[in-house]
């Protein structure tokens, strides 16, 4: 039975694009698929291989969210490709984005869900707070959060 090397990496922004464009913004200009903060030298992009091919991103930038407490660090684009999915990819990159939170001493990682995500980011231990809201071009989201310190921040 062959093993196939599966690698999580740090990227650039621009490498994000090949997987954010026909999962997250398809169909619509190339220009979309570029965040605020994307360039900024606190934000860290990750990339899972599966052998040398590119299957899914994430992008954590320190952004804190006025309803935690302390500070947080806020995922944005996470995306895997289709012919990956079903594979643990998008697991392995949220894990790697809450051992980074720790690794910047961030008390809080959240991030604006899709509702079709809601399910798989429940099973990994992540609440929503708060009402749903719609991003335009996009649809309905919620935010969601885990806290990473030890003590509890809820508001």
């Amino acid at each position: 039975m062959e093993t196939l090397k599966i690698v999580v990496k740090e990227i650039s922004a621009e490498e994000t694009i090949a997987v954010r464009h026909p999962v997250l913004r398809q169909g619509r200009p190339i220009e979309d698929c570029y965040f605020i903060g994307d360039a900024l030298s606190t934000t860290v992009h990750y990339g899972v291989f599966e052998e040398l091919k590119l299957a899914g991103i994430a992008t954590f930038l320190e952004q804190n969210n006025p309803q935690f407490q302390g500070e947080h660090l806020q995922l944005r684009g996470m995306a895997v490709l289709d012919e990956f999915k079903g594979r643990g990819f998008g697991k392995l990159l949220l894990k790697t984005g809450e051992q980074l939170a720790k690794t910047k001493k961030k008390d809080v990682l959240w991030f604006n869900a899709r509702e079709s995500a809601l399910p798989f980011y429940q099973k990994q231990g992540y609440k929503k707070v708060g009402n749903s809201f719609i991003i335009p071009d996009v649809g309905i989201h919620f935010v969601m959060f885990k806290n990473i310190a030890l003590r509890n921040l809820n508001k």
